[in-house]
């Protein structure tokens, strides 16, 4: 994203947060906004492309700490009327300086590249040519079901960001030609003039602090070098993910500029649950029921797993309800380091006895002469 873009456009407003937000706040407000207007919910709409484009681009500035401080203090510094010696405003008509260019050259060595003559009668100004640029981070969103968050999947993550025009590749200039240095500022970007008897570093007004001249702008970018692009990134989401965590793929967000590293991608994972299973860190949780009879008797039991297959379990005599068993290796993450299953009974007792079953229980309680289980209730 261009400095432009950050003095022109309000990120707190089109996320719908106060200006002194929480991180969580921010957090909040961008997930539920790039879920709203994500492509994959509306195909072929533009204007809800745009708006995702441009929610993912404030997140990126005001969920960094860093990026947020300098957002805030471009914002405070160019929006509360600073002028420049001699009169004249930013972006005012005539006189030479543009915002985005202006910050380029600030980039390299901070404000102080700009006004490093101001206070130095004399002294002429830093040849400097714009270092590498961190492309930026760019974030996406999934929803996975939960066998394949158990045992890691490969998914198409769509991401919308602004990388180097495909026209121009980059360069800005139309197709055929190649900007020129620039013949004022010798590709420095920066030019003296005096100002009060002041030695004034400022940027060039001939290239407005690029150092390069396009003599013949590329028709699909204007000159600015930028394109908007969607593009689906294969990503390999790891068993064991759980819901609410987010994969960073290294290198695989916006491209750098000048040799820059390109940004990060970060993907935000959301697993549905499941109708039988649940989670315990990397155990694999399942209830099943067992008969009275069952559980009194002692029996083996078939279990579900997660992968469709059946494991046999040895339930003792005597189980009481919701007694859990452990079932090692079957539970979640990757084969050979997974882990185990824990298996809840749940004794059912039968809704209905048919005359013969009722006769056979009656002289069965007979027979067991059971002490009264409430019995230390009522001494307490």
């Amino acid at each position: 994203m261009s400095t432009k873009d950050w003095l022109e456009k309000d990120y707190y407003k089109i996320l719908g947060v106060s200006k002194d937000a929480k991180p969580e706040e921010i957090k909040k407000a961008f997930r539920k906004l790039a879920r709203e207007n994500h492509p994959d919910q509306h195909p072929g709409d533009k204007a809800a492309e745009t708006r995702f484009k441009d929610v993912s681009e404030a997140n990126s500035v005001l969920s960094d700490a860093t990026k947020r401080k300098e957002y805030d203090d471009a914002r405070s510094m160019f929006g509360g009327g600073f002028r420049f010696p001699g009169g004249g405003q930013p972006g005012r008509p005539g006189q030479g300086v543009n915002f985005e260019d202006l910050f380029r050259n600030a980039g390299d060595g901070g404000l102080g590249d700009l006004f490093g003559g101001l206070f130095g009668a004399g002294q002429q100004p830093t040849s400097r040519r714009r270092g590498p640029r961190r492309g930026s981070d760019v974030e996406g969103e999934v929803t996975i079901p939960f066998a394949d968050a158990a045992t890691g999947v490969t998914v198409g993550v769509q991401m919308v960001s602004e990388d180097a025009c495909e026209a121009c590749r980059g360069t800005g200039a139309k197709a055929g030609t190649v900007p020129k240095v620039c013949p004022t500022c010798q590709g420095s970007g920066m030019e003296a003039s005096q100002s009060g008897g002041f030695a004034v570093s400022q940027p060039c007004r001939e290239c407005r602090g690029r150092g390069l001249v396009i003599e013949s702008p590329c028709p699909v970018c204007g000159g600015t070098g930028r394109g908007h692009s969607t593009r689906t990134m294969q990503v390999r989401i790891p068993a064991g993910v759980s819901d609410g965590a987010k994969i960073r793929v290294k290198g695989k967000g916006g491209t750098g500029e000048n040799g820059g590293a390109a940004g990060d991608l970060y993907v935000l994972v959301h697993v549905t649950p499941h109708p039988i299973f649940g989670r315990s860190g990397d155990a694999l949780t399942v209830t099943v029921p067992v008969t009275y009879s069952e559980a009194a008797l002692g029996a083996e039991i078939d279990v579900p797993t997660l992968d469709g297959a059946t494991v046999r379990l040895r339930v003792p005599a005597g189980t009481p309800n919701g007694r859990t068993f452990r079932v090692k290796g079957r539970g979640v993450g990757k084969a050979g380091a997974a882990g185990d299953m824990l298996v809840t009974v749940d004794v059912q007792v039968p809704p209905m006895l048919s005359e013969a079953a009722k006769a056979a229980l009656a002289e069965y309680q007979r027979l067991a002469a059971e002490p009264d289980p409430r019995a230390h209730l009522m001494r307490s």
